[in-house]
């Protein structure tokens, strides 16, 4: 038995063709972000790394799950690690005001007076850190990094004051050291991606 050709032109050779065009160019556009997420993986590596090296505040581990937990760091280049480090740091900041704020209005029959004392000065100091991080957000942007550096480090020494504050009496323990030492790397890798751009625009 002699089965029929099917004509060239029938609407089921043209779905055929269409379902095998379709299906072509998603594995092709599935290639192309596999191939951007291991350049984009390379990058946020090497950079930490470089970081990592000429800085000793920046770990490499912390440096690389930090980045690539951000969303879209894959396909970002250094500038946009610049602003996803500056966007991680201002979200641990809003963060942690919000958990000292917490922190204060549901134990402040228990706080030790001192401890009280420090947490309402950190309060105090996170909360124009988050001033000082928005304006870095704008300095980065229109390219001062001057600028933006010198905002930078003062959400660092922010961090350092508010973790020095429970040292200063022995035996009183940070409820915010780890808290304050993210904030502190986080900050540290932004100027640290801010140097390596600056010296490739060189």
């Amino acid at each position: 038995m002699k089965h029929k050709k099917i004509p060239p032109n029938t609407p089921f050779l043209n779905l055929h063709k269409k379902m095998s065009y379709l299906s072509f160019s998603l594995t092709l556009f599935l290639f192309s972000l596999f191939l951007l997420s291991i350049n984009g993986q390379d990058l946020i590596y090497n950079t930490c790394k470089t970081s990592s090296q000429q800085d000793p505040n920046v770990k490499l581990h912390f440096c690389t799950t930090s980045l690539q937990a951000a969303p879209a760091s894959h396909c970002a280049d250094l500038r946009g690690l610049g602003m996803m480090s500056i966007r991680l740091t201002r979200y641990n900041l809003t963060d942690t005001r919000c958990y000292i704020k917490r922190l204060l209005k549901n134990n402040t029959k228990i706080l030790d007076p001192y401890v009280k004392s420090c947490l309402d000065d950190c309060f105090e100091l996170y909360s124009n850190a988050i001033s000082g991080i928005k304006q870095a957000m704008k300095s980065y942007n229109s390219k001062r990094f001057f600028d933006a550096n010198v905002q930078i480090s003062s959400v660092m020494d922010a961090t350092t004051t508010c973790e020095d504050g429970f040292k200063q009496r022995k035996g009183v323990v940070s409820l915010l050291t780890k808290r304050n030492d993210a904030t502190f790397q986080l900050s540290a890798i932004t100027l640290s991606i801010m140097n390596i751009l600056q010296s490739s625009l060189k």
